[in-house]
């Protein structure tokens, strides 16, 4: 479902300009997703606040970081009160979490079925995440599952979710 007032528990999808960006289209562009228009997602929060993972570590800001930016603002159908609290509960958990672009890397290795290793414990895990596995583990640890298609744990990009979520 997608609207334009964010509540909390909601999804933000918005672009990303710049070197990082086109990093992670080409990241997304690996995983299936062709060159897609939104590069990253992050998670509204009461108060007028969101929760999104960046270079330096997840972080809470202010929702007017994004004023004057087109963001597109989705969640699943039938959210209940209940559980936008439990996201937004689960989120605040994860302010530090570091980045890591090699979350692309390993997600594509998965899609193309390279036999690495500890390669699905490496995707699942939740000490280094990308922005849009940020937003679904907080909705997994609310026991709201957003993918019913048997994907491994970590294993969503940005436009994963507007796929899901958006259209």
């Amino acid at each position: 479902m997608k609207h334009t007032h964010p509540l909390p528990g909601d999804i933000g999808l918005t672009r990303i300009s710049g070197i990082t960006g086109r990093l992670i289209r080409f990241g997304q562009w690996i995983n299936g997703d062709g060159f897609a228009d939104y590069e990253h997602a992050f998670l509204v929060l009461p108060d007028d606040r969101l929760l999104e993972a960046e270079p330096g570590g997840a972080r809470i800001v202010a929702l007017d970081t994004y004023d004057g930016t087109e963001v597109r603002y989705v969640c699943p159908e039938r959210l209940t009160e209940r559980q936008r609290a439990a996201v937004c509960a689960a989120a605040t958990r994860y302010t530090g979490v570091p980045y890591s672009f090699l979350d692309y890397l390993a997600i594509a290795a998965h899609r193309f079925h390279l036999p690495l290793p500890g390669l699905r414990r490496y995707v699942a895990s939740t000490r280094h995440m990308i922005c849009s596995q940020l937003v679904d583990q907080c909705y997994e640890d609310a026991g709201v599952h957003l993918f019913a298609d048997g994907r491994w744990p970590g294993y969503v990009t940005p436009m994963a979710l507007y796929k899901l979520l958006a259209r």
